[in-house]
């Protein structure tokens, strides 16, 4: 690692040491998230070691699902001379809940899709070749009485009505 001064690293090498690019280093400067560094006399940052390590920090945090501005506000409470730690135990055991919520919905969707497919399969089977077996329209009764909580993917618009295509007819 090429250093400028004893203790002191320039942003290329500090972006090749940590895995990340330069842009990225000086977003998370304009974030606040990584302290500005002092400049050389020929202007480029030059960072003390301990950059390293926040930076791993940083991303770190953003694999855990921490967001920039979530992280931020740790930080904050860290660098002056706060303890955080009690908030990020409790900002992590949120998205742990998060998570296991939406894997619920994600299994109860992949129970359906299952479920769904089978049917296929039976409709599929006993429609003669070269006829339509309507799977598209096939629960369609069924499911305007069952009504989801919330839509697999994407928000909800309320219903759409049923377009019939000229193929369809």
């Amino acid at each position: 690692m090429r250093t400028m001064d004893e203790g002191q690293v320039s942003l290329g090498a500090l972006a090749k040491q940590v895995g990340v690019s330069t842009d990225t280093l000086r977003y998370y400067e304009r974030q606040g998230l990584l302290p500005l560094p002092p400049r050389a006399e020929n202007g480029y940052r030059r960072y003390a070691r301990g950059a390293v390590d926040r930076v791993r920090l940083i991303r770190r945090a953003l694999s855990l699902g921490i967001s920039l501005e979530e992280l931020g506000r740790l930080l904050r409470v860290r660098d002056r001379g706060g303890t955080p730690c009690a908030t990020a135990r409790a900002l992590l055991a949120e998205k742990l809940k998060a998570l296991d919520m939406r894997l619920a919905e994600l299994g109860a969707l992949r129970k359906t899709l299952q479920a769904t497919l089978q049917d296929w399969d039976i409709r599929l089977a006993r429609t003669p070749a070269g006829m339509r077996a309507s799977l598209l329209q096939a629960g369609i009764s069924e499911a305007s009485r069952v009504r989801p909580k919330r839509p697999a993917f994407g928000p909800s618009h309320g219903p759409r009505p049923h377009r019939r295509y000229a193929h369809e007819r």
